[in-house]
């Protein structure tokens, strides 16, 4: 078994907003429901080597093969086999949710960026739902992905939400396409973030049909209860909370970048810059925008900046469309837009 040096324990709900909805409610029981889960996601986020990439789930190249494992509310994962690639649709809502949503983060990466899953080589989409009681998460683990039921008064099951899916099986590209993976702190860990919603966001809108006037540009929507908000964060306006929720704290531009600042948190400007670059690019965002911020991947450092991603997006623009292209002037103008340039 080989381990990666910067696989990480990658949340859609980071510890903070936990830790917010925490001291908000009057209810003790909740309150103390919150941040024990808080507790446990800065715990296992800490814990880099958590899951031991295990070289023997690879698949046949060219061969989809998901696996869907139920914990039924236990912390042992991945729990017990319910649905594999071959099976019939289960009764289980969540278990089809997470088996049609892997399926098509993987028809995504496959038929427009050419990727054979996660690692490129066809590894298995593992998936386990139903984890722990009321848990207000799901998390890419370094190997699988996880998925709590939510609680049901302030988050709904994390398998609803096809860009929260995306995103966190994102991580698992991430960690592959990157060369060492990135470092989950400071800027490298804000791209690291940015990278998942990007692409949650463009797996959304692939699978929608939509095109960039027509995306909403926000990532989780529909995953929270309207006691909380309308999502986590907005790509097209980053920090509104009238888009978003009460605790969005992401900044726009580097004008409010926040240093020491949560990965969830800064990743709004990197956000923000392929929001732009797609829609100046118009039509549909996996067309030429996505392309060219998957092909910069591959040029990025463990400890990368946001100036190094401006300058990876932007040599990948030229070699996929030209130098002193339009689609390379976009991308360098996207950049400038927040600052980064």
């Amino acid at each position: 078994m080989a381990e990666h040096p910067h696989a990480c324990t990658c949340f859609i709900i980071p510890p903070k907003m936990l830790r917010k909805l925490a001291q908000a409610t009057a209810d003790d029981c909740e309150r103390d429901c919150l941040l024990d889960q808080a507790e446990m996601s800065a715990h296992l986020r800490g814990q880099r080597s958590v899951a031991p990439l295990m070289m023997g789930l690879v698949a046949a190249t060219g061969e989809k093969r998901r696996t869907i494992y139920d914990a039924k509310n236990k912390t042992q994962l991945p729990g017990k086999l319910v649905r594999s690639e071959d099976g019939k649709p289960s009764t289980d809502k969540a278990v089809n949710e997470a088996f049609d949503g892997s399926g098509a983060t993987y028809d995504f990466f496959r038929e427009v960026l050419k990727r054979n899953s996660i690692d490129g080589k066809g590894l298995r989409l593992d998936s386990t739902v139903h984890y722990q009681t009321r848990f207000n998460n799901a998390f890419w683990n370094g190997q699988q992905m996880v998925y709590g039921d939510g609680d049901g008064k302030l988050f709904l099951g994390f398998t609803s939400a096809i860009d929260v899916i995306a995103h966190e099986l994102t991580h698992g590209i991430t960690q592959y396409a990157v060369p060492g993976g990135l470092v989950y702190e400071d800027q490298s860990g804000a791209l690291n973030e940015s990278i998942s919603d990007v692409f949650g966001s463009v797996v959304k809108q692939w699978k929608l049909k939509q095109n960039v006037e027509q995306a909403d540009w926000l990532i989780g929507a529909g995953l929270m209860t309207a006691e909380v908000g309308k999502a986590l964060r907005s790509m097209a306006d980053p920090g509104n909370q009238a888009l978003t929720w009460s605790g969005d704290d992401q900044p726009k531009t580097m004008a409010g970048y926040v240093e020491d600042g949560d990965v969830h948190t800064n990743s709004g400007i990197p956000n923000h810059a392929f929001y732009a670059a797609a829609i100046a690019l118009k039509g549909n965002s996996w067309d030429k925008a996505a392309p060219i911020w998957y092909k910069a991947l591959s040029q990025l450092t463990p400890n990368a900046t946001f100036a190094d991603m401006a300058k990876a997006t932007t040599d990948a623009a030229a070699l996929l469309y030209g130098a002193d292209s339009a689609e390379q002037h976009a991308v360098q103008a996207a950049w400038k837009v927040v600052g980064v340039t």
